[in-house]
């Protein structure tokens, strides 16, 4: 029988804003070096969850059945308003649990596939190279969210949907109030304008197919009864939004975090080999869902010391168990020659990252074109100087001035 320790009485707030990039707020610096891998924190609403910030504490969570993944139940931890005001909607396969849960993702998985993957960089270069070229036309200064990290992944995921890319301006706008609205009225409001225009679109597929995925779940599933349009239209947000926001993001904060190392981005510039590791160390770093792993436990859960009950929220912080130093050595150094695939940037156990393939594939792209064709970029303003995205949602930036 594991030794039940007495939970600590103090449970600062979670989440907390960055200050910088690439490093972790002060307050889950404290919280790494308390005694323990689960620590109490209190979220908006006043309530307490359980946060994680051990590494192997957090693989044996996210692969527990015990946990549960619904957001539609009233005791899965919310970290936002925002959040809690989706409980009563449909779910995609992301909030749904085992027996549910396999079926549901099987639908999409094809498309995301190594072999797919791989066939689709050509494809990729030919957009990354495209949005370059651009870019470099108008000349610098450059905001490189708006001109190239956002527009890229945009473009990928809406030739793999089938959705039309002229539409961007529209979902790309819904889709960043979706996810970093202040208010419940804003988020639901940007929720309904993404419904309408992918329920909207999926209407105009039946019986008259298309390419890409949204058209192949059109015709296999619903067309077939195996799941209804509520379902289909909430797949379809989950893909659509994750697919090019938080590529976008983990772009913008990749060139920052390279050329605030510049020993690190002359390394890769030397030795390009090195870029798809630099890809695994920089998805460690940064981290930037970090408020994805929520759960609740359906029963209690006995591990590291601490008695997890039947009903307790726990947050799996990414970005703190990846700096975990019995795993990764020296953990808060950039090092692009490190071997850190096995962080737990995707998550782990049924719920990983179903677009980690397509993520990796576009981010040695991006940084590989970046590197043969811009080698001199830098920041054009200072890096303190940058307006980064709160803590409740996906982190990264909405501006990123560079030059050349």
């Amino acid at each position: 029988m594991t030794e039940i320790a007495t939970p600590p009485s103090g449970a600062p707030a979670f989440p907390s804003d960055r200050t910088c990039p690439y490093r972790l707020p002060d307050q889950y610096n404290d919280l790494r070096t308390r005694e323990g891998s689960l620590q109490r924190v209190t979220l908006y609403d006043g309530r307490q969850a359980w946060l994680v910030t051990g590494y192997d504490t957090a693989r044996k969570l996210l692969a527990d059945p015990r946990l549960s993944s619904d957001r539609r139940h009233v005791d899965f931890p919310a970290t936002s308003g925002r959040v809690e005001s989706f409980r009563d909607r449909r779910p995609a396969f992301i909030g749904l649990d085992p027996p549910e849960h396999g079926p549901k993702r099987r639908m999409t998985i094809s498309e995301f596939t190594v072999r797919r993957i791989k066939g689709m960089r050509a494809d990729v270069e030919q957009i990354v190279h495209g949005f370059l070229d651009r870019m470099i036309d108008s000349g610098p200064p450059a905001d490189l969210v708006s001109q190239f990290s956002l527009p890229v992944p945009s473009m990928v995921i809406c030739q793999l949907l089938g959705v039309p890319y002229a539409d961007h301006d529209f979902f790309q706008d819904a889709s960043q109030r979706l996810i970093q609205s202040p208010d419940v009225a804003g988020a639901r409001t940007a929720r309904d304008d993404l419904e309408g225009y992918l329920g909207g679109l999926a209407d105009t597929l039946r019986g008259k197919p298309g390419p890409g995925l949204l058209s192949t779940l059109v015709t296999e599933q619903w067309e077939k009864g195996t799941i209804d349009r509520d379902e289909l239209v909430s797949t379809a947000i989950l893909l659509l939004v994750a697919g090019h926001e938080t590529t976008a993001s983990m772009t913008s904060l990749s060139v920052i975090t390279l050329l605030e190392h510049p020993e690190q981005y002359a390394a890769l510039r030397a030795d390009p080999s090195l870029v798809p590791g630099a890809v695994e160390e920089l998805l460690r770093l940064l981290a930037i869902a970090d408020i994805a792993g929520g759960r609740f436990a359906t029963a209690d859960i006995e591990i590291d010391g601490r008695c997890i009950r039947a009903g307790e929220g726990v947050i799996v912080t990414n970005s703190i168990a990846n700096r975990d130093s019995s795993v990764f050595a020296d953990p808060d150094v950039f090092d692009v020659r490190r071997e850190a695939r096995h962080h737990l940037s995707f998550g782990y156990g049924v719920h990983q990252c179903l677009g980690q393939n397509l993520a990796r594939l576009e981010l040695e792209v991006v940084l590989t074109a970046l590197l043969e064709r811009l080698p001199d970029l830098r920041l054009a303003v200072p890096v303190d100087r940058l307006d980064l995205r709160p803590g409740t949602t996906i982190q990264g930036v909405n501006e990123l001035p560079v030059t050349w």
